[in-house]
């Protein structure tokens, strides 16, 4: 195959940031994806339906006229249900956002106890609102390799048992506990998988050093969750489906002597995807992951239109920025096999 055309696809999870940062990576995305579901974990983070609007409209002016952004609550202790109704009766938010506190980048407004927002999450569960979850506990005894697992463990599965209809996507998932976890799960929960997490293992963060750019959270893990993985985004099941987890940092903030946790990989995502489906023998089952799955199960329409691939290594970047910002994308100095026909 020299060349494949599949329905214009979505971006599931997505950090677009604000300012000057917007500006510069909201393009990256608005060529691949015709929507994407927005991360609230601004500085502040967009707790408010005016907040989120106001939000919308400074992507909508970042991205251009072809792309729609789909704004996510970002929930706390005190998010009140009334406020989460409101916004998402009135179009403005598409689905809320569990973070346990600082269990990643601007997440210590997080929720430090499930049960604190249980009544939001009942009214979600009414409305037919879809809940995101970052999937890790910040139990300090917890290994980091092994958060995700335990989340699922103590977390999620009492969430599910007390909430048994409320559409859950567990995302960036990392690990085959998640993965067995999702596929053996109801209808109504389902998961995001990102390009790093199905070219990466955990060794990428120390070949030959400490490389910060390797670094995400959750983090990369052995190369036996990577096949699982690998698996789950290639069987064709309707759980599973893109979400890039695009995080970008300036430079100088991932090569530091605490270095954020977020990879950049919006510019080349859908070439990796497609490299990586290749490479598994399922470049049939790409349109499904990419452009079907997310909308049937957030209950939105397929896009109308396309975007084709053609089979033609294409080197990325080693920088990318704009003035003084500075980005490493994902894959920096290496190629993909693939490249969006413009």
């Amino acid at each position: 195959m020299q060349s494949m055309t599949i329905r214009r696809p979505d971006d599931w999870h997505v950090h677009l940031r604000d300012g000057d940062m917007l500006k510069l990576v909201a393009p990256f995305t608005a060529r691949q994806f015709a929507r994407a579901i927005i991360m609230p974990n601004l500085m502040p983070p967009v707790t408010q339906v005016a907040a989120a609007a106001a939000y919308r409209d400074r992507i909508a002016a970042a991205a251009g006229p072809d792309f729609t952004p789909l704004m996510t609550c970002y929930l706390t202790d005190e998010s009140d249900a009334d406020e989460i109704a409101r916004g998402f009766d009135g179009g403005v938010w598409t689905a809320a956002k569990l973070y346990p506190a600082n269990a990643t980048t601007n997440s210590a407004s997080g929720v430090t106890d499930i049960r604190n927002i249980h009544s939001p999450l009942e009214r979600m569960q009414a409305l037919g609102m879809v809940l995101c979850v970052h999937g890790e506990v910040t139990d300090p005894a917890v290994d980091i390799f092994d958060r995700e697992a335990v989340f699922i463990e103590r977390v999620l599965t009492p969430l599910l048992s007390d909430f048994p209809e409320l559409k859950v996507v567990l995302e960036h998932i990392t690990t085959a506990e998640a993965a067995d976890f999702v596929a053996g799960a109801g209808p109504n929960v389902a998961a995001t998988i990102t390009p790093h997490h199905l070219m990466i293992n955990r060794n990428a963060m120390f070949e030959r050093g400490l490389r910060p750019h390797a670094y995400c959270l959750p983090v990369a893990k052995r190369e036996r969750h990577r096949q699982a993985v690998r698996r789950a985004a290639v069987s064709g099941s309707p759980k599973f489906f893109l979400g890039t987890d695009s995080a970008p940092h300036h430079r100088p903030t991932k090569e530091s002597g605490c270095g954020c946790a977020g990879i950049f990989n919006a510019p080349m995502a859908l070439e990796a995807y497609a490299t990586v489906f290749e490479e598994e023998g399922a470049l049939d089952k790409l349109e499904g992951f990419a452009s079907d799955h997310g909308p049937n199960f957030y209950g939105l329409p397929l896009n109308a239109g396309t975007v084709t691939l053609k089979r033609e290594a294409t080197d990325v970047p080693d920088l990318l920025g704009r003035g003084a910002i500075e980005l490493v994308p994902f894959l920096a100095g290496q190629s993909v096999d693939w490249t969006l026909d413009d």
